[in-house]
């Protein structure tokens, strides 16, 4: 999986501590990162396709990721 999009992303350089928040941690400053970033349709997208159970990806929280992955199809499309 290509993953060249990670040089171009806000997080890069940013503490990884911020978006692997411990279980009832607020994630709002993570999730704030990740709002202006010009690669978050590929971030999460590589969380889906990963299956990454852990963190922020794309804005989102596990929880967020796992209600769509009910929805999710290989290709990158939610049904």
């Amino acid at each position: 999986m290509n993953t060249d999009w990670m040089t171009y992303a806000n997080c890069a350089g940013v503490n990884p501590d911020l978006f692997f928040p411990a279980r009832g941690e607020p994630v709002a400053e993570a999730k704030a990162v990740c709002a202006g970033c010009q690669v978050r349709h590929q971030c999460l997208t590589y969380a889906l396709t990963t299956r990454e159970k852990f963190g922020i990806w794309g804005g989102l929280s596990e929880r967020e990721r796992r209600r769509i992955r009910q929805r999710w199809q290989p290709g990158g499309r939610i049904a």
